[in-house]
């Protein structure tokens, strides 16, 4: 599978040598360039029948830190999230400027459609469809938002590693949310929120429903836990996934390696597409809860 593929090319660079930043990327462009996922090629159409991307990337050495949000002709964000971490002042930039950067970093450049895949596009006239009968109903379309299935808010891609030297690294990228609209920006691109790497603690990556990723600043709050707390990754990420997040209707997941190389991938969902490789510990593939 995709996401084998993924995780088996990320872990072939680091058992080369090579650093965690570079195995990051490497894993997130084969989710990019896949139309199974909710990044790249396969992600979700706007309400206006776009696509707009998010990603950012952080080095857990120098807390230096990349993102980019709302591209729209970018081939890999995770790429251009990268580019602005180490070839500009900047933290994080958006939309046309964002690409204008692109461009002249030479990124590969693609029309917009080709991001399109007829099983999103289903899903976006679904979508419409669920919240034009919510919002004659409730005459409002932000509370008819709020009523949109989970389904379409998910499908984030991201990757957490540890290399040999020490370096932990976290990406994420993401097409958002189904028919979002006003130019939407989920927790993808927002450090502390959707990406956070420090070496004295943890890298993570999150997927779920970003506005609580933001509100509660979920991947930054993980690795504080195990700074300032002395947890264990399993427990600061269980009790923010299922303590914090989950009464408040937070849903989603993480993704967590800390500077030993234990890792750890909680959700409160019913599943998450997960996988996870190391010379520590038993190679893992998940999708449902308990497996």
């Amino acid at each position: 599978t995709k996401l084998k593929q993924a995780r088996d090319t990320g872990y072939q660079l680091l058992a080369a040598g090579e650093s965690s930043q570079a195995a990051v990327i490497a894993a997130i462009q084969i989710l990019e360039d896949s139309p199974l996922f909710n990044a790249g090629k396969g992600a979700v159409y706007t309400f206006d029948g776009e696509h707009e991307l998010d990603a950012s990337i952080m080095n857990g050495k120098t807390l230096n830190a990349g993102a980019v949000s709302g591209v729209k002709t970018v081939k890999s964000p995770i790429a251009l999230a990268e580019e602005v971490m180490e070839n500009s002042v900047h933290v994080m930039l958006s939309g046309e400027g964002a690409e204008v950067f692109a461009k002249q970093q030479g990124l590969a450049l693609v029309d917009n459609h080709y991001f399109d895949t007829d099983a999103r596009y289903q899903s976006l006239l679904k979508a419409k469809q669920q919240l034009a009968e919510k919002e004659k109903q409730l005459k409002d379309f932000q509370a008819a938002h709020q009523t949109l299935n989970n389904e379409y808010k998910y499908g984030t891609v991201g990757a957490v590693a540890l290399d040999k030297s020490g370096t932990l690294t976290a990406g994420t990228s993401t097409g958002g949310m189904t028919a979002k609209r006003f130019g939407r920006v989920g927790d993808a691109p927002i450090i502390g929120a959707g990406t956070f790497a420090e070496n004295e603690s943890c890298a993570v990556s999150a997927t779920g429903h970003g506005e609580y990723f933001i509100r509660y600043t979920v991947a930054a709050d993980v690795c504080a836990r195990v700074k300032y707390q002395g947890k264990t990754i399993s427990q600061a990420g269980d009790e923010v996934i299922n303590g914090v997040l989950k009464p408040i209707g937070g849903t989603g997941g993480v993704i967590i390696v800390d500077r030993e190389g234990n890792m750890s991938m909680p959700f409160n969902t019913s599943g998450m597409y997960r996988a996870s490789k190391s010379n520590t510990q038993a190679t893992y593939v998940g999708i449902f809860k308990g497996e």
